[in-house]
Order: structure tokens, then sequence, then C-alpha cells
């Protein structure tokens, strides 16, 4: 008889071995929701301050009006007052662009007076911590003859008091 059929002829189900299914990709968005799209679109995800941007932009271009400053028609034909509108708006673009130039060499000329003023000033400051020094020491130099132990220092002033009266009594004569 045939192998693993009993001889009572009912059949027993048994475990079949498990096969490995190989690991497949997920399935595409489209398949998923039933839609025949090729590409779905997601909206960008926005960051609050991205959001806050996003918002305060969009009122600003509802509440802010359109301004056309040039109404003439693109037509082939042009009527006689085309020319001075396009001499009044080349008239302002220049005035424009000449008020750019000078405020640009307005704060070009201040950065650098700024910068020249910064460097005079620190040069300055130097001079004047090295006199500073100088008289210090001068001073100090000063002090320590005055207070020197020996006689060196009284004879050096006696020396300057005779000097003194030697000048003041020939202003006197």
């Amino acid at each position: 008889m045939l192998t693993g059929i009993p001889e009572d002829g009912e059949l027993q189900v048994a475990a079949a071995p498990e096969k490995k299914k190989p690991a497949l990709p997920p399935l595409p968005l489209a398949a998923r929701t039933g839609s025949t799209a090729l590409v779905e679109y997601k909206g960008p995800v926005l960051k609050e301050e991205e959001e806050d941007l996003e918002v305060k932009l969009r009122r600003i271009l509802e509440n802010v009006p359109v301004r056309v400053s040039n109404t003439s028609g693109s037509s082939a034909g042009s009527g006689s007052g085309d020319f001075h509108q396009y001499r009044q708006m080349r008239r302002r673009e220049q005035d424009r662009l000449a008020r750019m130039d000078a405020d640009y060499q307005r704060r070009k000329e201040l950065a650098e007076f700024t910068m020249r003023r910064e460097e005079r000033m620190k040069a300055a400051e130097e001079r004047t911590v090295k006199k500073r020094l100088k008289r210090q020491k001068k001073k100090q130099r000063k002090r320590e003859k005055k207070t020197e132990p020996n006689g060196s220092g009284e004879e050096h002033r006696k020396e300057e008091e005779s000097l003194d009266d030697e000048a003041n009594s020939d202003d006197c004569n």
C-alpha cells in the first residue's frame, strides 16, 4: 500500500513544512489606497516657525493691493502719449537707481570713517598709556630720591636751593 496513508482509509492532516516567504517590499501607496495615480501628493510638513511665516505671507498677499504703475497694454500700435509715459517711467527708475547709489556711497563712507576713527582712537589710547607710564616712572624716581636714607638727597636739595637763590638774586639786580 501507499505509505503515509493509514489502513483504515481516513486521511490525517499533517503539518506541512514551513516555507520561508522572501521579504517583499511594502505595496505602493496607490495599491493600498485604491488610487490609480502614479504619484500621491503629500503636503509639506512645516515647523511652527515656517507655518507662522506662511500665515504672515498669505495675509500680506491678501491684504496688500497690487500696484500697477504701467497701465499701457502690449498691443502693437502705440499712441502718442506712450512715449511720454516711457520717459516718465525711465526717469523714475533712473532716480531710484541714483538714490540707491548715493545711499550705498554714504554707507560705505560712514563705515570707512568709523573704521579710521577707531584706529585713531586706539593709537591715541596707546600713546596716552605710554605717556602715563612715563610720568608715573618719573614721579616714582622723584619720590625715591626724596626718601633716600643717605645724605645725597639732602645735598642735592641744598644745591637746588642755592641755584634758586642765585637765580632770584640775578632777577632782583
